[in-house]
């Protein structure tokens, strides 16, 4: 299948833009630009660290409501962003559950719980759960997992297929994990602003009803997946049977805003043709 809305990347105002799109079942179906050039990931790296957590779930070097984080607060609320953990300091602003803060530091306390449960530096763990395992030989953990991965489109393509399809996780595990956590939580959608309720599942944001936002106007409700402030993104929307990539090297911005939900539209217009 040939995707000519992939080209609409080519008149993004951006040094260097790729992209891809890929089902359930592995196949690529269509990608355009570097797909082997190394972008920073920014929060992009969430989803990769949460998929890590959940292998250390399933391997029980950790339970999802074991506490982590500030009192009160467990390895779920971290990864769901309902810690009570301010954006980018570690300082507690809520009580867990209480709202939806997103929180750059509670992923960091969760690298770091994870990181002491299995004897092993988190960038460690993640290589051997889950890059290595799916063959991301260009992916790496250079810092916080929150902010500080660096990939490819074609690294994360495959991320974006074992996340439809799991290998190396029981389906009912990610299922979960693509599933509203603590419903009905108010919070503010980085970017987007205000959103109510702010769908979050275990450390991937879940579309919902959310307006305005970074995917399609005709993106499912169920699709889910996240956006780093770098200018990269990566969604999967079950009903269309697909996942996207897109990574540049600009910082989010209206120009994001903008150009992402035109995109997505028109990528999954080619795909329903």
């Amino acid at each position: 299948m040939s995707l000519q809305s992939l080209s609409l990347i080519d008149n993004w105002d951006v040094p260097t833009a790729a992209a891809g799109v890929v089902r359930a079942d592995g196949t690529v179906v269509g990608t355009r630009g570097p797909v082997g050039h190394r972008f920073p990931l920014a929060s992009v790296t969430k989803p990769l660290a949460a998929y890590a957590a959940l292998v250390a779930y399933e391997e029980g070097a950790v339970e999802l409501d074991e506490p982590a984080g500030p009192e009160g607060s467990t390895v779920r609320h971290l990864l769901a962003h309902t810690s009570g953990l301010a954006f980018d300091e570690h300082r507690v602003l809520a009580s867990p559950g209480e709202r939806r803060l997103y929180s750059n530091a509670g992923f960091e306390q969760l690298g770091d719980h994870i990181a002491k449960a299995t004897e092993i530096p988190f960038g460690e763990y993640l290589r051997q759960a889950v890059l290595e395992p799916l063959g991301m030989t260009s992916t790496s953990l250079e810092g916080s997992p929150a902010k500080d991965g660096v990939s490819t489109v074609g690294d994360l393509l495959l991320f974006a297929a074992e996340v439809q399809a799991p290998r190396l996780l029981d389906a009912r595990t990610v299922a979960a994990a693509m599933s509203v956590q603590f419903p009905g939580t108010k919070g503010v959608l980085p970017g987007y602003g205000h959103q109510n309720p702010n769908d979050w599942g275990l450390g991937f944001e879940i579309r919902d009803g959310k307006s305005p936002h970074w995917t399609g106007g005709s993106s499912s409700p169920r699709t889910f997946g996240h956006f780093g402030q770098s200018g990269t993104f990566v969604w999967v929307d079950p009903d269309a049977g697909c996942a996207c990539v897109a990574l540049t090297d600009r910082a989010f911005g209206p120009w994001a805003a903008e150009a992402w939900p035109v995109l997505t539209d028109a990528l999954l217009a080619d795909l329903r043709a």
